[in-house]
């Protein structure tokens, strides 16, 4: 078994560069970027998503224990099977050094954050 020192550099490849891990959406299940508009109570939020649809979605009981959720916030949405263009469940929310990477690398846009239509 080997064994490697440990540096000090947490978090760092051998240019220097901070890696980040942000989870994405996973386009092959139909997730997208979301944008929370109003908390209607009892775990379920309206949520302005990246196709312009703006769904009912549930947040689920794990993350409902572990983190809060605010109007404003980005968050990753999956659509149900059934009505999807109306109803989906928060998948994972954004935290903002996050957002802050995903608007530097141009996942999304500054006016898909404040209520603009396009995504890029």
């Amino acid at each position: 078994m080997v064994y490697r020192k440990r540096t000090g550099r947490k978090n760092q490849n051998d240019h220097g560069e901070e890696i980040i891990r942000v989870p994405l959406p996973d386009r092959r299940s139909g997730q997208l970027f979301g944008v929370i508009e109003q908390a209607l109570g009892s775990g379920w939020m309206d949520v302005r998503c990246e196709d312009g649809n703006v769904r009912r979605c549930r947040i689920p009981g794990k993350l409902k224990r572990r983190m809060w959720m605010r109007v404003g916030d980005v968050v990753i949405v999956q659509p149900w099977p059934v009505q999807s263009d109306k109803r989906g469940d928060i998948v994972y929310r954004y935290t903002r050094t996050q957002v802050d990477w995903l608007l530097r690398r141009g996942k999304i846009s500054h006016d898909f954050l404040t209520g603009g239509e396009s995504l890029f």
